[in-house]
């Protein structure tokens, strides 16, 4: 069941009832603990109005007597463009996550995304994985999926424009959009709640944050030699030297990050602008041993693990998501990226000013398998596939390259310290996890 909209009730607002009143009491916090359900730094209606007007993050927690769990908390971040909403049972469990976003349209707000969770008796746990729970997932520009976990069922999202969007109440009006899943059939009667001394220290590590797109890791410790890392599965790899693939060409100063099995009628998703020039193309690897069953030895191997196109030596001391032109970071969910496609599990850097013709030539080359093909050659040599192909009439050149599967993959841009873009990677398999070095200590970032 999802929450539905009670506008009747506002803060500070008492109206006759008839029979019981239910009193809610309103409380205003920096910050909300999910796992002690608990606030962290309290704030008066008048500091937490200063926040809302400032756009800084805050929250709000509706209670009754009696309840050891709160009826809702709201989740405020204008400076994000987020409004979260979490609704929790008797038990303390968490119901109904809902995720508003705040667009072009200061007057509204946009269903985003929500989570439904169905608690079938008192002994189920919070968010336990085999309950049943219906995931919203929506878009301004109406596209949306309706997905039923874990039976793993997914339809279009059949909403109305007015389903979609919540008008956005002023600070101090909003109501409890909970108040019919809880039963209340009246109007609530607000009450503003005490404000308690202290709460000072650190925030806890759980503390509620707005969403965040994927974050990108400790990419550079990828092209280091002697890291040790996990891909979770092998406990233990050293990144060893990085082999260095060849060099890509791109006279028109605007590079191309794409599959190369994917719809292109509008050209490459994703295109960074970059120095006219010819780059160097490396390959980050890492060695480990593993039982083999099949030869019932033990094994030493090598597997690449990201791909960096060079544009300078200067030292990434920052990362960053690249984005297409239609990627909006007002909409990102938790962990949301955005990125390249691929149903061929192949991706490439290239010369966008060349593109459709440097991918001509290579469905000539690798799919059609034309014989003596002027502009397209073969580079693998065991470690990884690479085929390159060049147009003669621009300069322009691709190098594709393989990913472990079909999917997205985002692309990640390495700034200097003086914020010049120095390398472009992408990751052939998520971002393995850096060890501890062996004395103990944590290798640079």
């Amino acid at each position: 069941m999802h929450p539905t909209v009670d506008r009747s009730g506002t803060v500070g607002e008492a109206r006759a009832q008839e029979g019981a009143v239910v009193v809610v009491e309103v409380g205003y916090a920096q910050g909300w603990d999910p796992e002690s359900r608990a606030v962290w730094r309290t704030l008066s209606v008048g500091e937490a109005r200063e926040r809302d007007a400032a756009g800084l993050p805050y929250v709000v927690v509706y209670r009754t007597a009696g309840r050891h769990s709160p009826l809702e908390v709201r989740l405020v971040s204008w400076r994000d463009h987020h409004v979260g909403l979490w609704v929790y049972d008797d038990m303390g469990r968490r119901t109904y996550d809902l995720d508003l976003r705040l667009l072009d349209d200061p007057a509204r707000l946009f269903h985003r995304y929500s989570v439904a969770w169905h608690y079938p008796d008192q002994e189920t746990a919070e968010f336990d994985p085999k309950g049943p729970r219906v995931i919203l997932d929506l878009f301004p520009d109406g596209r949306g999926r309706r997905r039923e976990e874990p039976r793993g069922y997914a339809t279009s999202a059949d909403l109305r424009e007015a389903q979609r969007w919540v008008d956005r109440p002023a600070f101090g009006e909003w109501p409890l959009l909970s108040a019919r899943v809880h039963g209340f059939t009246e109007p609530p009667v607000f009450e503003a709640a005490e404000v308690a001394d202290g709460d000072g220290g650190e925030a806890p590590a759980s503390c509620w944050r707005p969403p965040r797109p994927a974050q990108p890791g400790r990419i550079g410790e990828l092209f280091r030699p002697g890291v040790r890392v996990t891909d979770g599965y092998h406990p233990e790899q050293t990144v060893v030297e990085p082999r260095r693939v060849g060099t890509v060409h791109v006279p028109s100063g605007l590079l191309a990050i794409s599959g190369l099995f994917t719809d292109h009628e509008n050209g490459p998703h994703i295109t960074v602008p970059i120095p006219p020039g010819e780059y160097v193309l490396d390959e980050a690897r890492v060695a480990y041993g593993y039982h083999c069953e099949w030869r019932d030895a033990e094994v030493e191997t090598t597997d690449p693990t990201a791909v960096r196109l060079l544009l300078s030596e200067t030292p990434a001391a920052s990362w960053e998501m690249a984005l297409g032109a239609d990627d909006d970071l007002r909409i990102f969910i938790e962990k949301q990226i955005a990125g390249f496609d691929t149903d061929g599990a192949t991706g490439c850097f290239a010369d966008a000013g060349s593109f459709e013709s440097l991918l001509s030539l290579f469905e000539r080359g690798l799919i059609d398998g034309e014989p003596d093909l002027h502009g397209y050659e073969d580079l693998t040599d065991g470690s990884m596939f690479i085929h390159r192909t060049w147009d003669s009439a621009t300069g322009g050149e691709l190098m594709a390259f393989a990913t472990t599967g079909d999917g997205a993959y985002p692309v990640w841009l390495g700034r200097s310290e003086a914020g010049e873009l120095v390398s472009v990677v992408v990751l052939i398999e998520g971002m393995p996890q850096v060890l501890p070095e062996r004395d103990g200590a944590t290798a640079d970032l």
